[in-house]
């Protein structure tokens, strides 16, 4: 079995002359008369490790084939593990047999060895993995999924698959991607409509918004569930914020509160980036130093704030703050912009939504760390959660972040079946299009809350990357998808 080259530079000093194979790929090869140097990394870490390759050790075939492997191949070398003398690195591999498994013409190769902006990457997703920058990105996602589920499974909770398709708009805002079998251009038409008694399901189908309506279906039957997957959004936002395809973690609890579910969103949270900061300390040194020359080339002040791990330790060392809407809204209008010169590009009013800028004026400014808004007004609110004794704003609460603004949406869910079925009048949603969703309170219903992650907000936080979209591995936005 080969060995994983992080493996192998954490080793410790009796490992020295151990006999190794490594297998990875070339990051650039350095060739002179009798020795070939060659950086190998195998995505394990952004580090590489040197093979450090002698003429005189290897059979001719060998030799030839080492100083003709271009950038981009991928080989397997076998030797015994050395002190490095040079400053930088721990150890390095003289090679005693050298193979090359898929050769790489090194001029063609996309990923030059000169910097490449994330811009351009992003027209390569298929190779931008082989880079440190993004390979640092997805270790750190692969540890902020892996934080989820353990936090959920030592939490009592239950995994669920949600469906990906569905007939229902969770969120009731129309932003879906419809799913057909049928010729839209020649199917059959019924009141100017398609006839869709003829499609697959024999009714309108879409990609899922959100797996929360499937998930109550299971928490009224296991307690604590938590459903991660991916959702779809027909946004036309062409931001650096949005994607039309994501993941989410949405969490549903029985027997819950507002107060508790706020509690369960800070503790998983805090859990995630505790998670993050004790298992990818090399990620996120290294993710740091790309973030201040990404600043000093866009001309911004590198000080201006702390640091990616010191904001991460903000988050996992205090307790979150908390304000009612309200509360947010006074504290909001009492200035005329989020910053000394520059106004409100939209002013706070009393009903309406917290915007971006609101929301990062509130926890980068007000409160210095990530707040809790609780208590919405019911108008900008969906039909589900549930209505306060004011009837005029619900028991729904945002996590705010700095940098990316909301972080988490949840509420506590409506369990009366009146004012459920008040609220869908309201909005002009159909009692049949959720019937299976009414039954649940028909038929034993009792307080219930949960919450919504969007994974790749979190991702974000973790690895001050200025796009979403380099924080997943295939993004999807509007006009444009690629491979």
């Amino acid at each position: 079995m080969h060995q994983a080259v992080a493996t192998l530079l954490a080793a410790s000093p009796d490992a020295e002359g151990s006999t190794v194979t490594v297998c990875g790929w070339v990051r650039t090869n350095r060739v002179s008369k009798k020795l070939c140097f060659i950086s190998l990394n195998d995505g394990s870490c952004s580090a590489s490790l040197q093979c450090v390759i002698e003429k005189e050790v290897l059979s001719a075939e060998q030799w030839d084939a080492a100083t003709k492997c271009g950038n981009g191949a991928a080989i397997r070398v076998v030797g015994g593990l050395k002190v490095s003398p040079a400053a930088g690195q721990k150890w390095e591999l003289p090679v005693a047999s050298f193979e090359v498994v898929g050769p790489s013409d090194g001029a063609k190769y996309p990923i030059p060895p000169a910097k490449i902006n994330l811009e351009t990457l992003r027209g390569i997703t298929h190779m931008r993995p082989r880079t440190n920058v993004i390979g640092a990105v997805m270790r750190i996602r692969n540890s902020l999924a892996y934080a989820t589920h353990n936090f959920f499974q030592s939490s009592g909770f239950m995994y669920v698959h949600a469906p990906l398709i569905t007939g229902a708009d969770c969120e009731g805002a129309g932003e879906m991607f419809q799913v057909t079998t049928l010729d839209v251009g020649k199917a059959p038409m019924v009141a100017g409509t398609p006839d869709y008694t003829q499609d697959f399901f024999g009714k309108p189908a879409y990609l899922t918004v959100s797996g929360q309506l499937n998930g109550e279906y299971f928490a009224c039957a296991f307690g604590s569930i938590y459903t991660f997957g991916p959702t779809f959004r027909a946004e036309n936002s062409n931001t650096t914020r949005h994607l039309a395809e994501f993941w989410m973690i949405e969490p549903e609890i029985a027997f819950c509160d507002l107060t508790n579910n706020m509690d369960c969103a800070e503790g998983y949270l805090r859990h995630c980036f505790r998670h993050v900061l004790e298992t990818n300390a090399d990620d996120l040194a290294f993710l740091e130093d790309f973030e201040t020359k990404r600043k000093q080339e866009a001309g911004e002040a590198v000080d201006s704030e702390p640091k990616l791990r010191e904001r991460l330790q903000i988050v996992v060392e205090n307790d979150f703050g908390r304000c009612t809407y309200t509360e947010a809204v006074e504290i909001v209008s009492k200035v005329p912009g989020p910053r000394e010169g520059v106004l409100w590009e939209f002013p706070p009013k009393w009903g309406e939504e917290l915007q971006t800028e609101h929301e990062k004026y509130l926890a980068e400014v007000v409160y210095k760390k990530p707040v809790i808004v609780y208590n919405y007004p019911k108008g900008c609110k969906a039909f589900y959660m549930r209505l306060n004794d004011d009837d005029a704003t619900v028991g729904a609460m945002d996590v705010l972040f700095p940098r990316v603004g909301e972080m988490v949406g949840g509420s506590q869910r409506e369990e009366r079946l009146d004012v459920l079925l008040s609220r869908m009048a309201e909005m002009g949603l159909k009692e049949e299009d959720y019937s299976a969703y009414l039954d649940t309170r028909r038929f034993g219903s009792q307080p219930h809350s949960g919450f919504g992650v969007g994974f790749e907000r979190l991702v974000l936080y973790a690895t001050a990357m200025g796009n979403i979209r380099d924080v997943i591995p295939f993004p999807r936005t509007v006009g444009q998808m690629l491979h």
